[in-house]
């Protein structure tokens, strides 16, 4: 099993981001004082305000690319970054603040045993709260995959995650950009992959900036395109992990430091 605390493991935490100007600074420094060790990337996801200058500032290393693609588009370019750079493990920590970067080394630690760990909102500790349908698209959908993965899982939709060796080589190719695959598709591509994926309990901090809607519409919308999304995943053909290794890596986006 992979072991992430051996010597020379490379490890990058991730941060997607969309005009974060306003907090990508001090996460980035938050999370370059809790791990000094780790390298920071921010993938600047076509933002039209400061958020690249300020992240870099903060001593982030910057990939920017030339339009939006929103979250999943962004991993995509960050696990085609760590798999030419030669990264061991890819922490993905929203720009926004909410991550705590103290949970960071226990995510990462949980890498000896599996290989994705995801910051689970609902297991035990925090006090996170959901629109009730929200709460219920995230309890269906926590209760297939967690019929997949054989193990609890109760927060799918959790963009809190660590991914070891074989997850960052399977997402560099196969990370989907649609709505819910960075969360929910690319955990049943994993599974469907032949990858091990348990959660770790963490606790969610209140936004930095900005509040997220929370309407009843909104919530009710949401269901309904996560079933959807859900759906699509599992019917999908994924690709056999022999095809992952023979598959060549395609040109990865330009980035700057």
């Amino acid at each position: 099993m992979f072991d992430p605390h051996a010597d020379g493991t490379r490890i990058l935490v991730v941060l997607p981001a969309l005009n974060e100007a306003r907090s990508v600074g001090s996460v980035v420094r938050d999370v370059r004082d809790r791990c000094p060790d780790y390298d920071v990337l921010v993938v600047d996801d076509g933002s039209t305000d400061e958020t690249a200058k300020r992240a870099s500032e903060a001593g982030a290393m910057v990939c920017s690319l030339p339009f939006n693609l929103g979250v999943g588009g962004a991993m995509r370019a960050a696990y085609k970054f760590a798999l030419r750079h030669g990264y061991d493990v890819v922490v993905q920590v929203d720009a926004d603040g909410q991550h705590d970067p103290a949970y960071i080394h226990k995510l990462v630690d949980g890498l000896a045993d599996v290989d994705l760990v995801v910051g689970a909102r609902f297991a035990g500790i925090g006090e996170y709260r959901a629109a009730f349908a929200r709460r219920l698209a995230m309890r269906l959908l926590a209760s297939v995959l967690s019929r997949l993965a054989d193990v609890r899982l109760t927060d799918v939709t959790s963009g809190f995650r660590a991914a070891g060796p074989r997850c960052i080589e399977l997402f560099a190719l196969h990370y989907p950009a649609e709505y819910l695959g960075d969360t929910v598709e690319s955990l049943v591509i994993a599974l469907r992959t032949g990858c091990s994926i348990d959660q770790m309990p963490v606790e969610m901090r209140t936004r930095s900036y900005g509040a997220p809607s929370q309407s009843a519409f909104r919530a009710t919308l949401y269901l309904a395109r996560a079933v959807a999304a859900l759906s699509l995943a599992l019917v999908r053909q994924w690709p056999v992990p022999e095809e992952i290794r023979d598959a060549e890596l395609p040109e990865s986006q330009g980035h700057h430091e």
